[in-house]
């Protein structure tokens, strides 16, 4: 049997996560507390994870480091017990829990800089004039046709190709609205606008990657245990220096989730 651990990204946060399994588990509880420590100044990370509030929680900059420690609690967990990953892979943020888990770069440090991460790409396009939407039952291909016929000079693309008949748009609001009527007309069966802040892994994140990119390079770091499946192309990273090359790169990159899991499925992974 080979395990694959996978982590998730920004959406999946929730009010009240990691409460319980900090109460019955040691190592949450010291991986809640460490982050507590190097989040810094209030609010409290882990009152922000188990109580909230939702407006506070969900704000960018809280949530990328938020689920980064529920992440990173449950892998402890889980390695107390005896359950180890031959391969990690996260969408988007948890691509930074997966080098966690694999020892890239310590706990702390990522922390530390996913909270500027999220400050970063929340400042790159003002509130309102980005957006993303999902666009279900049409093809990668003719989803890059649509955002292509669509522009009319503006960002819009694919960000996240998710599955075979799910991919995510992202880029200037007016031009991810067009795009979205564009993909309808080609034969999507469904459009579902995303509630976000912002428009992530598209070119309008490139000024948030370029105020990122120094401080990923200054980071400490060390040849990873088990390969890390990268988002930006689907190849498992084995040596620190492309770990980091990945991390700059996925800010603007769409996150190739299908070709990931594919490559997991084609390495052998079972679980």
């Amino acid at each position: 049997m080979s395990i694959a651990f996978i982590f998730p990204g920004q959406g999946s946060q929730k009010v009240g996560m990691g409460q319980a399994l900090a109460g019955a588990f040691a190592e949450a509880r010291a991986t809640f507390e460490e982050a507590d420590a190097a989040f810094g100044r209030p609010p409290v990370l882990s009152d922000l994870c188990f109580r909230g509030p939702d407006d506070q929680l969900m704000l960018t900059e809280h949530t990328q480091p938020a689920i980064l420690t529920m992440s990173v609690a449950a892998a402890r967990v889980l390695a107390a017990h005896g359950v180890e990953p031959d391969v990690v892979a996260g969408h988007s943020l948890g691509e930074y829990s997966a080098h966690v888990a694999a020892g890239t770069f310590d706990f702390g440090d990522a922390v530390r800089i996913v909270r500027r991460r999220g400050r970063y790409m929340q400042e790159a396009v003002p509130v309102g004039e980005g957006a993303m939407a999902a666009i279900l039952g049409l093809d990668a291909d003719r989803v890059r046709q649509a955002c292509e016929e669509a522009a009319q000079g503006e960002v819009v693309s694919p960000a996240n190709i998710n599955a075979p008949d799910q991919v995510v748009i992202a880029g200037a609001a007016a031009a991810v609205q067009r795009a979205s009527e564009r993909a309808k007309a080609l034969g999507a069966k469904r459009v579902v606008p995303l509630a976000v802040s912002a428009p992530f892994h598209c070119a309008l994140m490139e000024p948030a990657g370029a105020r990122l990119e120094p401080e990923l390079r200054a980071l400490t770091v060390r040849t990873p245990r088990v390969p890390v499946v990268a988002n930006v192309d689907a190849e498992p990273t084995v040596d620190a220096r492309a770990a980091i090359d990945a991390l700059v790169r996925q800010v603007s990159a769409p996150v190739l989730w299908e070709a990931t899991v594919r490559r997991r499925a084609s390495a052998g992974v079972t679980t």
